[in-house]
């Protein structure tokens, strides 16, 4: 196929995207139209619809199993199945699947039918309690990290009480989906979701362990909240079909950047395009049916770039909402004729996308950890908490950077729309004045409420309420009475973000717990003995504080000068989950053995060395088979029009041939080069052998020059022939 006719195509594609109107949407279900609560959480067996189904004995049974953790018995098992099963028929379901999240970031299921015969060879519909606990997917489809051979298939999938079971609809039909863990034979977290599950469990017991060293013995559960912020872009799919490497590698590989990106920066906030607002009240409207409590929406900093925020909930409810919500995106897109994009960098030199994990701790009662109280007391008991946050997140950074790590997120990090890749924490000016008040003073007497008078504490919520800029260039940020992990990528799987915080913060508690306690033993007042371990805990993490511009090269001169770890690049931000101490970490607080962590590494690894493995067969197979032959047809023209304005000088007409000539030996140029790191690029990958760290050094960088060609021959070739949708018209021509 000539370039012509791909080019011809692609402007088909223009004329294709600037001419679609808002796709109309209705309300398809019951309740009253526009009004959310009337059909929130419908395709839900939520807790109320348990409620109404369940015998009471059952749902308060279920209710001691979801939120103090008692023993799931088969009783409950079989009421709960029944009771589901009979719900989700009546919704049209003819499908249940255990619904997971293997390492491989997305989400997997296998769907069984309700469908059985009984004795007399009659079809029955059923879903007993041994089912809806656990289901059987091969294991070895999946990747287990060496921690299995590939014979061995077995798996299990068991059932996540604490999570609301959800039917999903699609154009087909209906299936309930039981949000499930992901186990091997042996017992072996083959999952995302285990890890998670374990470490709130560790973090529930080092919170409760350390409020009664500060003498609130009466809590008994603290639940680590998420609140998920997703942002993506959105393309419509006749550029999307053009473009292999958006479809294959989720970024363009090639492209040269648009005249204008946001520079202006008049897309942030600005008027959502009717056609995008058509999509996202379908994407909010099949969220709210499904429980998901989506709260926010609006244009981001980047051209045909946008967020959807979600309301708080229990972290390990957030993770799964937030796949879903990453799952409707793109399936509603379709419909809208767009392609939800959620690459971390689908397009250079244009800002990335990323996911903000807004993160706090609260007790059963709903009492916010992060937010300090009206008191001292209620106070000191703020700092301890924040103070044991600080720690761990200092003592472990390399851990925290190591659990955001990607090759997607490798091109975002630090590139002056993102965090860094150096872990500090902002805390904001008045809590950094008193923090480093407390780091320096003496005030600390035997009286601790008349010294944190002394220091201003007393007053504590009035003055940390708003009374700060947020700095979006920290990776970790205090935001009132959350923190936000600012570092998480778009396209991540917030759940393993979210296990290594609660982990390192679980260490962290246990700190200064450990503290409180040696300073009673000594003879300190519990308030003396609460303060002097916030000293210590906030002396110890004061490098890793930090409230300047995180972008600038003053502050990696400076975190180098503090000892901080500046981890560029994914393969040396997994080395540190072969340290020793994260080994010990983990082990210690039953998050992942150490089999599992290994495993972890094995496959992150890989997925990097893959994803970069992908993208030079891609881009050699857009060369070879794109960009060349149109840079070769533009070539010959340009060829034949020289040699006729030659012929026409020989003959006496003095015409001026030098442009076409530069044109001409520009493209030869621009080949010769394209070729040549072409050659490089493939030699780097046969040579790598595999070791992420050549990759980094070698690979990377040479994919990098073949497309500094390819994107010189697009401004050189004409716009006529060039066959791939370009910036100009993915990021502006379409709404």
């Amino acid at each position: 196929m000539s370039s012509k006719i791909l080019a011809e195509a692609r402007l088909n594609a223009v004329r294709e995207a600037t001419a679609r109107q808002p796709r109309r949407f209705e309300q398809q279900v019951g309740g009253t139209p526009g009004v959310v609560s009337s059909f929130f959480g419908i395709n839900t067996f939520s807790f109320s619809a348990m409620k109404e189904r369940l015998p009471k004995p059952i749902y308060t049974r279920l209710m001691s199993i979801v939120h103090e953790g008692s023993p799931l018995d088969s009783e409950v098992a079989d009421a709960v199945a029944h009771g589901v099963k009979e719900w989700a028929l009546e919704r049209g379901a003819t499908h249940f699947t255990h619904w997971f999240q293997p390492m491989t970031g997305a989400t997997a299921e296998k769907h069984d039918a309700f469908l059985d015969v009984n004795e007399l060879g009659e079809a029955v519909e059923r879903l007993s309690g041994a089912m809806l606990l656990q289901g059987e997917p091969d294991a070895s489809s999946f990747p287990s990290g060496g921690m299995r051979t590939t014979f061995e298939a077995r798996g299990y999938t068991g059932w996540d009480p604490s999570s609301p079971m959800f039917i999903m609809n699609n154009e087909s039909g209906a299936t309930l989906c039981i949000p499930s863990v992901f186990i091997g034979y042996h017992g072996e977290a083959l999952d995302k979701k285990t890890p998670l599950l374990r470490s709130m469990e560790a973090l529930s017991k080092a919170s409760c362990a350390l409020l009664a060293a500060t003498g609130e013995t009466d809590v008994k559960r603290v639940i680590a909240t998420l609140g998920v912020e997703q942002e993506y872009f959105l393309i419509d799919r006749a550029y999307h079909t053009l473009r292999p490497d958006l479809a294959i590698a989720g970024r363009t590989i090639v492209g040269a950047p648009p005249p204008k990106g946001q520079s202006l920066d008049d897309h942030y906030f600005g008027s959502i395009p009717p056609r995008v607002h058509s999509f996202m009240q379908e994407v909010e409207h099949e969220l709210y049916k499904l429980g998901v409590p989506a709260k926010t929406r609006h244009n981001e900093v980047a051209p045909s770039q946008f967020e959807l925020a979600s309301i708080f909930r229990e972290a390990n409810v957030a993770v799964d909402h937030n796949q879903l919500v990453m799952d409707v995106l793109k399936r509603v897109a379709v419909r809208h004729d767009f392609q939800a994009v959620m690459h971390e960098k689908p397009f250079a030199k244009v800002n990335g996308s990323g996911k903000h994990n807004n993160w706090s701790l609260a007790t059963s009662d709903g009492e916010n950890l992060l937010e300090p109280g009206p008191t001292p007391s209620e106070s000191l008991r703020f700092l301890a908490v924040l103070s044991s946050v600080l720690l761990g997140v200092h003592r472990y950074a390399g851990l925290m950077r190591a659990s955001i790590a990607s090759y997607r997120n490798d091109f975002r990090l630090g590139a002056n729309e993102a965090p860094p890749a150096i872990i500090s924490v902002f805390l904001g000016q008045s809590l950094t004045r008193i923090a480093d008040a407390i780091v320096a003073g003496d005030a600390m007497g035997a009286d601790a409420e008349a010294a944190m008078i002394e220091l201003g504490v007393g007053k504590l919520p009035a003055l940390i309420k708003d009374n700060t800029d947020r700095n979006r260039t920290s990776p970790f940020a205090f935001t009132g009475n959350k923190f936000e992990f600012r570092a998480v990528g778009s396209s991540q799987n917030p759940a393993v973000a979210v296990t290594t915080l609660n982990t390192v913060v679980s260490a962290g508690m246990d700190q200064v717990r450990t503290w409180i306690e040696a300073g009673v033993k000594a003879g300190k007042s519990n308030e003396h003995a609460v303060f002097a371990a916030i000293r210590e805990a906030l002396t110890e993490s004061t490098p890793c504080r930090f409230d300047g511009d995180g972008y600038s090269d003053e502050w990696v001169a400076e975190a180098e000068r503090r000892g901080l770890k500046n981890l560029r690049k994914t393969p040396e931000a997994l080395d540190e989950l072969r340290r020793d101490s994260a080994t010990k970490l983990f082990s210690d607080y039953g998050v992942y053995t150490p089999a599992e962590l290994q495993a972890r590494y094995n496959i992150w690894t890989e997925q990097y060395c893959t994803a970069i493995d992908i993208e030079v067969d891609l881009l050699k197979d857009v060369v070879d088979n794109l960009v060349v032959p149109a840079a070769f047809e533009e070539r010959a023209d340009l060829s034949g029009a020289l040699i006729h304005l030659l012929d026409l000088n020989a003959r006496g007409v003095t015409l001026d041939f030098a442009p076409e000539q530069q044109r001409l030996e520009a493209i030869g140029e621009l080949l010769t080069q394209l070729n040549a790191s072409k050659v490089i690029m493939l030699a780097a990958r046969a040579s790598a052998h595999e070791d992420p760290h050549a990759y980094v050094k070698t690979v990377v960088p040479a994919l990098e020059q073949v497309r500094v060609a390819v994107d010189a021959l697009e401004g050189i070739v004409a716009d006529g022939r060039w066959p791939l949708p370009k910036y100009r018209e993915m990021l502006f021509f379409q709404q």
